[in-house]
């Protein structure tokens, strides 16, 4: 042996913050009642060991899963180190599933003990007895009355902390392949589908996320994960900050678009990342009730494709980077990221503006290929091809599903994403696999149309979608949300009119239906599955 064996574990990370950086700041947001609360990492640490202690004396024992389902805030943050640190599986719940989503992934993963946020408890509370597997149910709150909590055998988190030991030591023998963490994708068909991680491809991650050709998180940022940490880890923010020390500013339940602008002033927020349907919402506000923002290095935004108007509203606007990825629950999820490269710095402000809009470059120690039936794909920006993947802390199978083999094949993760790669190796998504719209033998992307809609001034959100068609088998329809104040005076001629100053006449939209909202996936995806049952019977008039 050359080179020392140490393991890669997130015991590491809470060691590291308790020794170097025991004075930085937590700040967390428990109700939409409560003032901020405000913890120095060393306090957090305490906290989190004795949460280990509580649970272990509860019965955790390694391998076990034990459920979050909880907002952003502190207590969740404990728990992403107390449960994964003592050798047990931390299964993060997204709360926006369906009743019967939520009791499948529970009763799947065989959790055995729920951390449950107590403005949360009504939603679990009608199925709490089609949970087969949960023996304890721990109530998180700052003032929470339990003869008042309709759950069997509740317990307070408080209390539990209260009671426990201040000596807990965190095991030392875990090994670095232990399973750390899990999620379950958000299913817009069929149940959701279970991803493990590591604790490994979780450190693994956590570096390459604090490289400065990624989100370069430091000591130095002040993070405020916009994006759930029930939803793909937060895309691994929370971890990576307790590793490097930054600062971190949870914003908790029922955010609104004011109060994260309020948080981003008033924390002087470095960075951030959520999905695109947040930062409409936030530009919006942002336009009409400005603060100051100057602190803010980078919005980084994932979950599906960001229409130009949105980027060049925060960069040329705000004077705000804003880096488009790419990942899914599957990959941990950071794949790639819109970053320059040195080259590009010449660029005009268009040029730089397509680079932004597309998914980027992939981060070091992941590989991409994009592929069709002849093989990888061409780096011509026109050849598309499914999106496939290997690396560290990409899964390597779905948890006790046979939907594993749809999925992975020959060491390879193949997506369903449908993508371009620019001549400088960018990728370029331009549809998943169910969505792309196939008409007389020619694929036309629905996301690109989307985008374009999306930069006309009096549009708000809009969706394509393919609908039936005798001769062609299947054609573009575009549905829209206009902003408020166009939505009496916004009109089909104008929008297929813009779109035909920038695609051929192949691929303008055969109508536009004109709607109140779009329907969104539990992580704020356009869910395109519901606008083709609901306009299933939509005909063009001739």
């Amino acid at each position: 042996m050359h080179m020392m064996d140490t393991p890669l574990l997130l015991t590491s990370f809470l060691n590291r913050a308790e020794r170097f950086f025991h004075a930085k700041k937590i700040y967390s947001r428990t109700s939409p009642t409560t003032t901020m609360q405000e913890f120095t990492y060393k306090e957090y640490v305490k906290r989190t060991r004795k949460l280990a202690a509580a649970l272990t004396k509860l019965g955790m024992a390694r391998g076990m899963k034990v459920g979050t389902f909880a907002w952003n805030h502190h207590r969740h943050l404990e728990a992403y180190f107390a449960v994964p640190c003592a050798g047990a599986v931390l299964h993060m719940i997204n709360i926006r599933l369906t009743p019967e989503h939520i009791a499948y992934v529970i009763n799947h993963a065989e959790d055995e003990i729920l951390l449950i946020d107590d403005n949360l408890v009504p939603l679990l509370a009608p199925i709490a007895a089609k949970l087969t597997t949960v023996k304890h149910f721990i109530v998180m709150g700052d003032h929470v009355a339990l003869d008042s909590v309709p759950l069997p055998n509740a317990l307070s988190y408080e209390e539990l902390l209260a009671e426990a030991s201040d000596d807990y030591s965190l095991p030392e023998d875990l090994d670095e392949n232990t399973p750390a963490g899990m999620c379950y994708t958000s299913a817009t068909t069929g149940m959701p589908k279970g991803v493990v991680y590591t604790h490994r491809s979780i450190v693994l991650h956590s570096m390459a996320a604090g490289l400065s050709d990624s989100i370069a998180i430091c000591e130095n940022d002040v993070v405020l994960p916009v994006v759930p940490m029930f939803h793909a880890n937060a895309w691994g923010l929370p971890f990576a900050s307790v590793m490097f020390g930054s600062t971190q500013v949870l914003p908790g339940p029922m955010f609104t678009p004011q109060l994260l602008l309020d948080l981003f002033e008033r924390y002087k927020v470095t960075l951030t990342a959520g999905v695109p349907t947040i930062w409409l919402g936030v530009l919006q506000e942002q336009r009409s009730h400005p603060r100051d923002l100057t602190s803010l290095r980078s919005i980084v935004c994932g979950g599906s494709a960001s229409p130009m108007g949105l980027v060049r509203g925060f960069e040329e606007e705000q004077g705000i980077p804003y880096y488009t990825g790419y990942g899914m629950t599957e990959t941990s999820p950071l794949v790639s990221l819109s970053t320059y490269l040195s080259h590009m710095q010449d660029y005009s402000s268009d040029e730089k503006m397509h680079v932004r809009v597309t998914q980027g470059i992939t981060v070091p120690l992941i590989e991409t290929r994009v592929v069709n039936e002849n093989g990888e794909v061409p780096w011509d920006g026109k050849t598309m091809g499914e999106i496939t993947i290997r690396g560290p802390w990409i899964a390597a199978q779905y948890y006790k599903d046979e939907r594993t083999q749809e999925a992975f094949k020959d060491g390879w993760l193949y997506t369903g994403d449908i993508a371009v790669v620019t001549p400088d190796g960018y990728i370029k998504i331009t549809d998943r696999t169910k969505d792309l719209i196939k008409s007389g033998g020619e694929w036309i992307s629905s996301v690109e149309l989307e985008n374009a809609l999306m930069s006309h001034d009096k549009v708000f959100e809009a969706a394509v979608i393919a609908i039936p068609h005798e001769k062609w088998l299947e054609r573009p329809l575009a549905c829209v949300v206009p902003k408020p104040e166009f939505k009496d005076t916004i009109t089909k001629e104008e929008l297929l009119a813009s779109l035909c100053q920038h695609f051929h006449k192949t691929w303008i939209p055969d109508d536009v239906v004109f709607l109140d909202e779009v329907p969104k996936t539990s992580v704020g995806k356009f869910m395109k599955v519901k606008l083709r049952e609901d306009l299933k019977d939509f005909r063009v008039e001739v």
